[in-house]
Order: structure tokens, then sequence, then C-alpha cells
């Protein structure tokens, strides 16, 4: 398979400087409509996967995800690899303006320190929302070590393939009224996020925003997305 040539040239700087100001940014597409179209076929190869959640069963909605098994596919594999670095840079100046303890530079370190903490168990997923379906909003922490930042990856293409199914980001602020966020990335975009909080500048210096996320309802159509978590589970 070759190597994701859009992943050489975005942005940082300008992903993050958004990441600070409005909490998530959205990329230009990261994978082509055939990438795109290869993924979706995975959902239903059972041997790509180590487990399935129903969302309504649990409650957590309406739709189904799956975690991919070990060994990653290819592509998934270099998404998190590469991705990662610059995502550290990023978290890293997050940790040092909370006062947290910062990661390592590169992917391999991050999953030896998961495994050190006892989460061996790979995190991305693929999920499969009908007409319907949505997802209530939560945090992906899977353990007490916990990567700041994810990414999804939008696999259909919105108004096209299916309505409705934004991606929905509610910010929790301290002694203030939530704030509500909308992202609806096109065909390949990815959409990066916290995972738990971010900092935001006060008067007496950063603190901690809580952030959660989900999807709003779809009206029709069918909606997958790539989910590229970098920390494992326990």
């Amino acid at each position: 398979m070759e190597t994701l040539t859009s992943l050489d040239h975005l942005p940082w700087d300008a992903l993050a400087d958004r990441l600070d100001r409005e909490g998530f940014a959205v990329t230009e597409p990261l994978l082509t409509p055939d990438r795109c179209r290869e993924v979706i076929d995975l959902f239903d190869d059972d041997a790509a996967f180590r487990s399935t959640v129903d969302m309504a069963r649990l409650s957590f909605g309406a739709g189904r995800y799956r975690y991919f098994a070990d060994p990653l596919p290819a592509l998934v594999r270099e998404l998190r690899t590469r991705l990662y670095p610059p995502l550290a840079a990023i978290a890293n100046r997050w940790a040092g303006l909370l006062g947290e303890d910062p990661f390592p530079d590169d992917h391999a370190g991050l999953v030896a320190a998961c495994a050190a903490a006892g989460q061996h168990r790979p995190t991305p997923l693929l999920l499969r929302y009908g007409p319907a379906g949505y997802n209530c909003l939560h945090q992906d922490v899977y353990g007490d070590l916990t990567f700041p930042l994810q990414v999804l990856i939008m696999l259909n293409t919105p108004d096209v393939d299916f309505t409705g199914g934004e991606s929905v980001f509610v910010e929790q602020r301290p002694r203030q009224q939530s704030r509500a966020m909308v992202a609806r990335p096109g065909l390949g975009q990815a959409v990066v996020f916290p995972v738990r909080h971010r900092p935001k500048q006060g008067s007496r210096g950063h603190h901690r925003v809580q952030m959660r996320h989900g999807v709003s309802a779809v009206h029709t159509g069918e909606r997958h997305v790539l989910g590229v978590i970098f920390h494992d589970a326990r």
C-alpha cells in the first residue's frame, strides 16, 4: 500500500492554533475516496477486529463500532504512527501549561508506556451509523495513561451518502454554561480534538476545560468514521 503523502504537508501550526482557540481543528482530506471505501469495506471483516459494541444495548446511542485487532491494518498503523509526533508536540505544550507529565515523542514510546501501565489493547475503531443512529457525549479514556488528542476521519460524503450525523463537541466551562460546537468534515477529512480536556487561558493562568464529544442523529443513509486513538486500552 502506498504511503499517505497527504500527511507530509499538514499545516500543524495553524491546526494547533485552531485547537487552542476553538477546541477542535479540521484538516484537508487525508484519505482519497478509494481509500475511504477500502476502510468501510473492512467493517464486515470479523477477522480485522477484536471486539464489537452495540451502542443501543449499552445506552451509548444507536449504531455499532468495532475495535481493530493487532496487527492493525497498514493504513491505520501508518495514520497512528505518523500523526502522533506533531500531535505529541501540541500535547506536551499543553502538559507544560497544565503542570502535567509529558508524553513520548514517538508513538512506539507511547505504546511502551501504555504497556507498562497495563494497557495492551489497540483502540483505533471503525464506526457505523444508520438512520436514527447517534452517539451520546463521552470521553475515550481507556486507562490511567490517556493521550490528550485523537482524530476522526470521515469515510462518507455528507448530504450525499447520509444526512444529519454532525460531530458534536461540548466544552464544560467552569462557573459558566457549557458551549456546544459542531463539525461537518467532508469525505476523507479529519477532525483533531481533545480526548478529555484542554488548557484555556484565564485571569489566573491556564486551567483545564473538560471536553466531551458525540454524534447527532443521522437522518438518512449510512455514516462511517475511522477513529484514531493513540493510547492503548487496559
